[in-house]
């Protein structure tokens, strides 16, 4: 892997034009054991017949874009998840301020919706710190490390995970949203596991303190909101990389999450990367869970890509595919479409109409 983790964020190298890969080979080489599962699906088509998965359109932070969107009169789509950072939601150490919350259900209930909530300790901006404040003090270890790119340079922040500190005032703030909200959203969900974060950029940092550190996340979350929806994004995890290196941190997430019955889902569904399809993707097809799992369907994604912006005009519709690959080789039970222009109107929403 390299000195830094490998976040989603990192995973930008070009998709490689590969041969057919026989099953022998397959079976020689774990780490192509499902390079041509998409294939399968290759001949699904709209419109999508109405199915048990649940369907959110995510809108990251731009929560002013649910006004008057076009998925509000789609009654296929259950509602909106939106991302909220934790230094919004805590002002000052143990003040709440959860109003825009509030205004979010209350607008989308007067469509018939409801709010899937996204809480956010980390960022992908160098200027976006998402802690508060006060957790950046020696009382609570800095609260928040830089998170880096493999050439060395600063992607954004992670609040530390790993800091037993920082744990107990997330619970506190996942507890807060529990007594305000539990049974009335449809779902709260952490952010990613991968992070840019490694023992070299911060001392305090290892990959046992880390994955024991969301779990302690997990068990807090499943306490706090007992009748709601809770899901975990569970991607990449640092020190180890599927299937050559297995420390179990990864799959260790799974396992607590379908003991505890909080969710685990993924960023990104990327159905011919090979680093996506050896971690969360196998995750999920390889095991009969009856906790809750959801996947991302994220910026790029619509044209195979990952944290693009870039605009495909003459291109050929894969949300039939990526539905499919979704329902079928992965059983979900939550998608969550980004709300990426042009394609969720011309794309997603087109292939859900009379569906």
């Amino acid at each position: 892997m390299g000195l830094f983790a490998l976040s989603r964020r990192v995973i930008v190298a070009p998709l490689l034009v590969l041969p057919a890969i026989s099953m022998a080979e397959t079976q020689a080489n774990p780490a192509e054991r499902y390079l041509n599962a998409h294939e399968a699906y290759s001949n699904a088509t709209c419109p999508i017949a109405l199915d048990d998965i649940r369907h959110f359109v995510y809108f990251a932070r731009d929560r002013a874009a649910i006004r008057d969107h076009t998925f509000l009169a789609s009654d296929r789509f259950s509602g909106a998840q939106i991302m909220y950072a934790w230094r919004d939601l805590e002002p000052r150490e143990g003040v709440y301020d959860f109003s825009v919350i509030h205004e979010d259900i209350a607008y989308l209930a007067g469509f018939g919706k409801q709010l899937f909530v996204q809480v956010q300790d980390a960022t992908f901006s160098p200027e976006n710190i998402p802690v508060p404040d006060y957790l950046m003090s020696a009382a609570y270890d800095g609260g928040v490390t830089e998170q880096y790119l493999e050439t060395g340079e600063v992607e954004g922040w992670v609040a530390r995970r790993w800091s037993p500190a920082v744990q107990a005032r997330f619970a506190a703030l996942l507890s807060a949203l529990g007594d305000a909200f539990d049974g009335q959203i449809a779902g709260l969900n952490l952010q990613e596991s991968a992070i840019g974060v490694s023992n070299e950029t911060d001392p305090s940092f290892s990959p046992e303190l880390y994955a024991a550190g969301l779990q302690q996340n997990m068990r807090a979350l499943g306490t706090a909101f007992p009748n709601t929806t809770t899901m975990q994004y569970a991607n990449f995890m640092p020190g180890e990389w599927l299937p050559w290196e297995d420390e179990g941190y990864l799959r260790g997430l799974y396992a607590l999450g379908e003991e505890i019955g909080v969710g685990l889902g993924a960023p990104d569904l990327l159905m011919e990367r090979r680093g996506h399809l050896n971690h969360a993707l196998a995750l999920m097809h390889e095991h009969d869970f009856s906790a809750p799992i959801g996947i991302a369907i994220q910026d790029g994604n619509y044209v195979g890509e990952t944290n693009s912006l870039r605009l495909v005009n003459d291109r050929n519709n894969i949300v039939p595919k990526l539905h499919a690959f979704a329902s079928d080789f992965l059983d979900v039970d939550y998608l969550f479409w980004r709300n990426q222009q042009p394609y969720f109107d011309e794309d997603v929403l087109t292939c859900f109409e009379n569906g």
